[in-house]
Order: structure tokens, then C-alpha cells, then sequence
């Protein structure tokens, strides 16, 4: 037992350790609590926090907005992002960037390449002949690449959220479409390393969408299975997604409600912003006949008009959902040439007819990839906002044949919802209800390899193998291991997506490279030669597809097994010392007994067993035989990654982006300081002169003054002017410094005056209740004063000094001229009310507290009263003299000291009697006292 005792301490000692580890941990992350989500949208994004105090909280930008579009605008010395962008796409078009997400992971010869170029040909493309990708070219000297312009937003979300949660944020989740594949994917973490944000997880945005509505709808999930489908058309796709949702029992925490992902159908192009893109077109159509025969440009070759009629056919498909025309407008659309013409409904459905007729396509698919028919769904809810143009809902509810379409969620903010509760769910921060969520892979991944079989002897032949390793509709996240037999030389593998017969020829060529990675690894060889006396069990491979659904190959190891015969076991040294320290405390044990507590180890077939029939233990020399063992051997396996998808940033690239990106806010936020600073001075100075002509000020200062300050001022303006422009910001703050302590003393006198009436008042009413109070308090009889003549004394010191101070300082003031300063000073009034208020405070705690006196009693337990026809001398009443005579000077003795309820901290005990109180013969004769009533001081 004292061995044991002396290994508990250290580890006692350890667990303390620890607990101190973790509670500074904890206080060096207090300032960090908050998490955030990005719902990434294709044209606006909204951003969420959860924060100690605020539970899932939408973003306001700094218009005020809870949606903020996902456009940059980028110039040689500034950058301007959300609303500021979008007025900029009129003025600079070219610099203007958006639906750049369209560009992520796709290399040159991609379709959406193109498409982009076709929509946008305002903005140059350049090719990238490393990554074979490609980078915006706003000028000669600005590229990025999408990672770094999606890096930009991310970065300019994170400081929305900081400012709204008051501060500093890292840790986020980021809403991903669920179509997007491994490339897409990883550069989306790439955009999310060069902000510096730590991503927790990406998340599908319909998985988002699905956990917001559950975790709302807890309540009405049971173990019955509900099959729920979504709908979600948005700017720039579609997705269809069906969910099941259902109570499940969980190993951590019990019965806990589920949302699995069971089907998911979607179109990458079908969405607002092609409606948009026809409407545009048309409204140039009609622009170019308005201006046939004068021998105009196409509209269409001016930026500037271009984006002027996106912006305006945006409006008008909102309008055209809820109206059945609508005047398109717009003020100099080219030339100074302003632009009208009616639009109507029908004529926008017939310009998206072919769109409306692909809206039941990822219907179609979902059910297909869930393996479901429309009777198990139990509705159909609209998310996104393409699903308001009514045409898109009146072909929906036919494809799914429902009596009406769900609008019973938040369209625009449920993706960013589930983001947010599902950061705060892995945040270590915050502690939510757990609700589980099972999403589904989309693009299922194999492993292919190839090896040498001799089919007959003497003949040899490469066969090809595949090996699923993440099924299509599978759960993730997931680990599995692919365990290669045969080999005992290098070899490599592939990873690549499987069967994606379920897109379209169109769709695949969008997909790009079904080749995800070659594997080739180094060492197996040598690990054979290692252990050349063990049976091989393998080449292992660990492969991870994490909660962002991004695969990855943790290790590879080359596994060896032998079996081992251990030698007789004998009496360790550790053992003998316990029996030795035991036997010294009267706990040894007898040989026979030791035997016997070693043997139960023994199978009870063993002859050393002592069995019923009094079986003579084993001799105490002899040593025990183990079974023989197994032992495993594992050898890393050197492992070398050949990307075929898309390859990614190098590492010394992504330095250089993150450092580029720090750079720019760096830069932006030194502009802003220097802009906040230029516009106080520039305010400062408007405001003071505008100042300098009004009464109040003109009354407290001389014509002199105020010319000396109007100078200044001037001078100050027009050097803003000349050389403001260039002028650094502590240039600016010290010149706005100089100026405030030069009008210092001139609005030090107005703000005195300005206090003065209110501060006199408080000043006069705390002194007339002061007054009554001291009076009222004086007027207690003696028997039941509760407060002694030196705390009235006091305080009736403090009111006459009061009222002094306060007439020789108006006195002293109204000798003053205004134009100097001012000897009455607010503080100073103040700090007169505080001291005096305390006095009065202290006084009235001390009544609060107080317990009121007993009253003596008689015998019979009443209380004595005097009798009707008793003597005022009887009674104990003060005789008082006439007038003009003076009352006999008696000595008086001593009162005695009774127990009062006083508050702790009184400086002196409450008496009873003393000068001038009421006699209390009787009373004191009998040794009863009358209980005070309540209303009795």
C-alpha cells in the first residue's frame, strides 16, 4: 500500500497542474470569445457572431444592413468594399470585381472561364503558368488572383464582426456551396489562411440552412423520421437538398435530434443573376433602336452602361415579382442620353423560359440520389432569393406536386444561422444543446492501383484494382483505411473521384480534373528488409475527408507481425520491495499465501492452482509460463503527393499573398485614420467660426479674443487647403490640437455658464431638504432621539458653510467680467452637494437602521400609564417657567445606557435622558420600559 500511495501524489500533483494550465488558457482567451459565420453568397454575404451575451446575432454593416455585397473595387491607393463597391461599379467598372467566387479552383480552360470573361468583358483575365489558373489585371502594376480578391472580403467580414461584437474575432465558420469539389474547396481555405481567420469548418450551405431550421424547430422532432426538402435558388445556382430529421440515441449525451442529409440535386448556373444578365441584354437591345440611324455606339461596348443596366434590370426582376410592368429608367446611360422603356412580366418569362424549365432538374436529382419519391416528402421550403419571381414558384409547386410551397423560414439569413450555431458548437467557448449533423459526400473518391498477378505459372499480368473509399450519399466526416497487400517494393496509387455519371456532359467539363491525387511511397522495400523475420500485414493508408469535406492523407505505414514467447516471468523488484514495506507493518504474507495471489493469473487448468482438494502450491522458486504474444511492428512509409486536380499555393506564394493582403489593410486603415483626422479639423475649424457669432460666446469673450481666434482659424483652413493634401496624420492632429487649446478657455466659459442654473438648483433644493431635515430631527423627544448633538451639530455645520460658500463665491462672481475666468465652478458645486449629501445620507441609514427602544412595563405586563388625576410632577412633565423667570438649575444624574439597535460603524451610543429630556421616575421605579411603537421616534 505505500507504493501506491507514493504514485497517487505526483499525479495528484500533475492533475493540478493541469487545472492551473487550463484556467490561464481560459483568461488568456477571455477577450477572444466570440465566433462568427460567413454565409458566402455569390452577389451578398451575411455575417453572424455568437458572443457571451449575444446568442446568434446577424451583422449589421456600416450602412447599417444586415446583407453586405460581395464586391471589391481595387485601386492603385485604396480599396472600397461592400455598398462603396457597388456605387463604384458605375464610376470604375473595370476595377471593379464581382462573382469572382465563379473563378475559384478552375483552371484557364475551364467553361465558367469563359463564361465569366463573356459576362463581365470588362475585366482582363491573365493566365497564371504555374497553377495554369487565372488573375484579375486591373493594371499594369495590380494583379490578384480570386483566392486573394475572396481573402479581401473574408478579411473586411472579420473586422464587420469585430466591430459589432466589440472584439477581436478569429475563429469562423464559412458556408460553401455543396457542389463544390476538392479544388474548390482548398481554395476557399487558401482565401481563408491569406485573411488570417481560422477556419473551424467549411459548411455546405444547405447543411447550414437544414441545422438553422432544426435547431429552431427542436421541439417538433421526434423518433418519427420527417423528410423535409429545400429549395434553394439564389443569384448564381440552384440546390436542392432533402433532410431527414429524427431523434437519435448518442453515446455522449442520450436521445438528441439529427439532421442527415438523405438527397442532393443542383445546377451551377441556374439562379437571379442570369434572369439579370437577360434582362440586361434586353434593355440594351432596346436602348440601341431608341438610338437607331444616329449612328451611336452599341451600348454594349461602354463599361459603364453596361453596368448601369445590370444594376437596373436588378431592380426591375424585383419589382416585376410583385407588379406585372415596370418602367425601366435610367438618367445619361451613354452620351448624356437618358433611357426609358416599359417592361412587363411576360415579357420577362419569356426571356427566362429555358431557365424555368430547368428549375425541376435538381428535384429530379435529389430524389434520385436519396433514393425517394415526392409522397415521402413532407414539404418543400423556398430558401434563397430567386425563389420570390413568382414564374420560379409556379413551375416548382407543379414539379413537386405539393398543394403549397413553404415560406416558413428565413430566406436570406438561415445559412448564416446554422453557420454561426454551428461554430459555437465546436468553439470551446460556448456550450448548445448538441444536435447532430450528418452530411453526405456528392462526388464519391476511389483508390485505384495496379499490381502484378500470375495468372499461371510463369506468366505474369498487371490487373487493375479500385477500391471505394468514400461512397456518393455516404456520411462524412469520416476516417478509413486502405490496407495494400502483396507488396514489398515501392509502389504508387491513385486517388480519384468515382462514377459521376449523375452530370451532365456539360457539368463535367465544369467539374475539371476527375484526378485527385498520385501517391508514390518510399521506404517499403526497406521495411521489409527491416523485419525480415515478421509476417506482413500490409501497407496501411489512413485517409481523412474532414468536417469541410476536404480529403486528405494523414499517413501510411507498413505494419509487421511476429509471435513471441516470453521467458518465465519472475518476481519483479518493484514487488518484493511492497512485501518487504509491507511485512514491516505487520502486512506481510506467508509463502503459501503469495503463491497463491500470484497463481490467480493462472488459468485454472495449471497445476500451480490450489483447488478444493488442498493441492500443495508450486514451490516458491518456481516461475510462471506465459502464452506465447503477438507483436506488432509499424514502419512510416515515406509518402510523395502529385496533385492532378489543381495544385495549390506554394507555401513561400501563400506568404506573399498574406503578407500583400496585410499590407492593403494596413494601408487602408492608415488612410482611414488620416481621412477621420483631416475631416475633425476640417469640422472643428467650420464649427468654431460659426461659434464665434453667437450670443453665448460673443458675451464671454472680447472683441480682441475673438479676433485672434478668427485668425487663426483662417490661417488653419486655408493651409488645410494648400498643403493639407499632403500632409501627414499627426500633421493634422497637432494642428487640431493647437487650435482646440487656443479656444480652451473661450468654451471652458460657456460650458460654466451653461451648468451653472441647473447646478445652482440642485445646489438650493439639497440645502432647503438638508434644513428640514435638521429641523425635523431635532424636534424628536429626548427619550427617542436616535442621533446624538454632535452628528446634529455637524451636520448643521456643514449646511451653514454651505450656504456661505455659495454666497461669497455669486458675490465674488458677479464682480467678474464674463470675459474672464470664472471663479463659481461647476466641480466645485459638485463636490459641495457630495459632502453635504453624505452627512445627510449618513443620518438616514442610521435611522433605517436603527431598532426602535423598549418601553418599561408593570407587573401585570402593561404598560404603565399615569394615573387621570396625577400631578404634573407625577406624570413627569417639564414645568416649563413664565416668562421672565428661569427655571431652578438641578443637578441631574447620569441616564442609564440602554442597548439600541445601532448600526455598526455609529461613532457614539444612543442615550436616554440628558438635558432637557422627560424625567422617567415611574418608569424607572418599577424597571419596566414601554416598547416604542412603530410610528413612534
Amino acid at each position: 500500500m505505500a507504493v501506491k500511495v507514493r504514485r497517487q501524489r505526483p499525479r495528484r500533483r500533475v492533475c493540478w497542474a493541469l487545472v492551473a494550465v487550463l484556467l490561464a488558457d481560459l483568461l488568456a482567451l477571455s477577450d477572444t470569445l466570440a465566433v462568427m459565420s460567413v454565409d458566402l453568397g455569390s452577389e451578398s454575404m451575411k455575417v453572424a457572431i455568437v458572443k457571451p451575451g449575444v446568442p446568434m446575432e446577424i451583422v449589421l454593416n456600416k450602412e447599417s444592413r444586415r446583407k453586405t455585397p460581395v464586391i471589391v473595387t481595387l485601386k492603385e491607393n485604396e480599396r472600397f468594399f461592400g455598398d462603396s463597391a457597388a456605387s463604384m461599379a458605375i464610376k470604375n467598372p473595370k476595377a471593379t470585381l464581382r462573382y469572382f467566387q465563379h473563378l475559384l479552383g478552375k483552371q484557364a480552360d475551364n467553361p465558367h472561364v469563359a463564361l465569366y470573361q463573356a459576362r463581365f468583358p470588362e475585366h482582363e483575365l491573365t493566365f497564371d503558368p504555374q497553377r495554369q489558373t487565372v488573375h484579375f489585371q486591373i493594371s499594369s502594376q495590380l494583379q490578384f488572383s480570386p483566392e486573394e480578391v475572396l481573402g479581401m472580403v473574408l478579411n473586411y467580414s472579420r473586422s464587420l464582426a469585430e466591430d459589432f461584437a466589440e472584439q477581436p474575432i478569429k475563429d469562423a465558420v464559412i458556408t460553401v456551396p455543396v457542389f463544390f469539389n476538392q479544388a474548390e474547396r482548398r481554395a476557399v481555405l487558401q482565401a481563408a489562411r491569406m485573411a488570417g481567420l481560422k477556419v473551424l469548418q467549411l459548411i455546405n450551405d444547405n447543411t447550414a440552412t437544414a441545422l438553422s431550421y432544426g435547431v429552431f424547430r427542436r421541439k417538433d422532432i421526434n423518433t418519427t423520421a420527417q423528410n423535409i426538402m429545400f429549395y434553394d435558388m439564389g443569384s448564381g445556382s440552384t440546390v436542392c437538398t432533402i433532410v431527414t430529421y429524427q431523434m437519435v440515441k448518442t453515446k455522449e449525451a442520450g436521445m438528441q435530434p439529427q439532421l442527415q442529409i438523405r438527397g442532393v440535386g443542383f445546377d451551377r448556373t441556374l439562379g437571379g443573376l442570369e434572369m439579370e444578365l437577360r434582362l440586361r441584354e434586353r434593355l440594351a437591345g432596346l436602348f440601341n433602336e431608341q438610338r437607331k440611324g444616329q449612328r451611336a455606339k452599341d451600348v454594349r461596348e461602354n463599361p459603364r452602361a453596361m453596368a448601369k443596366l445590370l444594376r437596373e434590370a436588378n431592380r426591375l426582376k424585383t419589382v416585376l415579382s410583385a407588379n406585372a410592368d415596370h418602367m425601366a429608367q435610367i438618367e445619361g446611360l451613354m452620351d448624356d442620353v437618358d433611357f426609358k422603356a416599359k417592361v412587363t412580366r411576360v415579357e420577362f418569362e419569356e426571356l427566362c423560359a429555358d431557365l424555368f424549365e430547368r428549375v425541376p432538374g435538381p428535384v429530379q436529382q435529389a430524389l434520385q440520389s436519396a433514393e425517394m419519391s415526392l409522397d415521402e416528402i413532407e414539404q418543400v421550403i423556398l430558401v434563397g432569393g430567386a425563389t420570390r419571381v413568382p414564374k420560379v414558384q409556379e413551375v416548382l409547386l407543379k414539379a413537386v406536386g405539393k398543394e403549397e410551397l413553404g415560406k416558413n423560414i428565413n430566406a436570406d439569413e438561415a445559412a448564416a444561422m446554422g453557420a454561426v450555431y454551428q461554430a459555437a458548437a465546436l468553439s470551446k467557448a460556448f456550450k448548445v444543446k448538441p444536435f447532430v449533423v450528418r452530411d453526405a459526400v456528392v462526388y464519391p473518391i476511389l483508390v485505384e492501383f495496379t499490381r502484378e498477378v500470375e495468372e499461371e505459372p510463369g506468366i505474369h499480368s498487371l490487373k487493375h484494382n479500385k477500391r471505394v473509399l468514400f461512397s456518393r450519399m455516404g456520411p462524412y466526416p469520416q476516417r478509413k483505411v486502405i490496407t495494400f497487400n502483396r507488396y514489398s517494393h515501392d509502389f504508387n496509387f491513385h486517388i480519384n473521384y468515382g462514377d459521376l455519371g449523375f452530370l451532365g456532359p456539360e457539368d463535367l467539363r465544369v467539374f475539371g480534373s476527375q484526378n485527385l491525387t498520385t501517391v508514390k511511397l518510399k521506404g517499403v522495400g526497406d521495411s521489409f528488409k527491416k523485419y525480415p523475420d515478421y509476417e506482413s500485414k500490409g501497407i496501411k493508408a489512413h485517409f481523412n475527408l474532414d468536417e469541410s469535406g476536404v480529403l486528405s492523407l494523414d499517413r501510411v505505414e507498413s505494419v509487421f507481425e511476429t509471435l513471441v514467447e516470453d521467458s518465465p516471468e519472475e518476481e519483479s523488484t518493484l514487488t518484493k520491495l511492497g512485501n518487504t514495506i509491507s511485512s514491516l507493518f505487520g502486512g506481510g504474507t506467508t509463502p503459501d499465501a503469495k503463491e497463491n495471489g500470484t497463481d490467480t493469473v493462472q488459468k485454472p487448468s495449471e497445476k500451480a492452482e490450489a483447488g478444493p482438494e488442498g493441492i500443495a502450491p508450486a514451490p516458491e522458486g518456481e516461475k510462471k509460463q506465459k502464452p506465447a504474444r503477438k507483436r506488432r511492428m509499424v514502419e512510416e512509409i515515406g509518402v510523395e503527393l502529385v496533385v492532378l486536380d489543381l495544385p495549390d499555393l506554394p507555401e513561400d506564394k501563400l506568404a506573399q499573398s498574406v503578407q500583400r493582403l496585410q499590407d492593403l489593410t494596413l494601408r487602408d486603415l492608415e488612410k482611414q485614420e488620416r481621412e477621420k483626422a483631416a475631416n475633425s479639423l476640417e469640422a472643428f475649424i467650420f464649427e468654431t467660426q460659426d461659434k464665434l457669432y453667437q450670443p453665448e460666446y460673443q458675451e464671454v469673450s472680447t472683441e480682441e479674443q475673438r479676433e485672434e481666434i478668427s485668425g487663426k482659424l483662417s490661417a488653419a483652413s486655408t493651409w488645410l487647403e494648400d498643403e493639407g493634401v499632403g500632409a501627414t496624420t499627426v500633421m493634422l492632429k497637432e494642428k487640431l490640437a493647437e487650435l482646440r487649446k487656443l479656444c480652451q478657455g473661450l468654451f471652458f466659459r460657456v460650458e460654466e455658464r451653461k451648468k451653472w442654473p441647473e447646478r445652482l438648483s440642485a445646489l438650493d433644493n439639497l440645502l432647503n431638504h438638508s434644513s428640514m431635515f435638521l429641523k425635523g430631527a431635532r424636534l424628536i423627544p429626548e427619550m427617542d432621539q436616535i442621533f446624538t448633538e454632535v452628528e446634529m451639530t455637524t451636520l448643521e455645520k456643514v449646511i451653514n458653510e454651505t450656504w456661505a460658500w455659495k454666497n461669497a463665491t455669486l458675490a465674488e462672481q458677479a464682480k467678474l467680467p464674463a470675459t474672464e475666468k470664472p471663479v463659481l465652478l461647476s466641480k466645485d458645486i459638485e463636490a459641495k452637494m457630495m459632502a453635504l449629501d453624505r452627512e445627510v445620507q449618513y443620518l438616514l441609514n442610521k435611522a433605517k437602521f436603527t431598532k426602535p427602544r423598549p418601553r418599561p412595563k408593570d407587573k401585570n405586563g402593561t404598560r404603565a400609564e399615569p394615573p387621570l388625576n396625577a400631578s404634573a410632577s407625577d406624570q413627569g412633565e417639564k414645568v416649563i417657567p413664565p416668562a421672565g423667570q428661569t427655571e431652578d438649575a438641578e443637578p441631574i444624574s447620569e441616564p442609564e445606557k440602554v442597548e439600541t439597535g445601532s448600526k455598526p460603524g455609529d461613532t457614539e451610543p444612543l442615550e436616554l435622558g440628558g438635558p432637557g429630556a422627560e424625567p422617567e421616575q415611574k418608569e424607572q421605579s418599577t424597571g419596566q420600559k414601554r416598547p416604542l411603537k412603530n410610528d413612534e421616534l
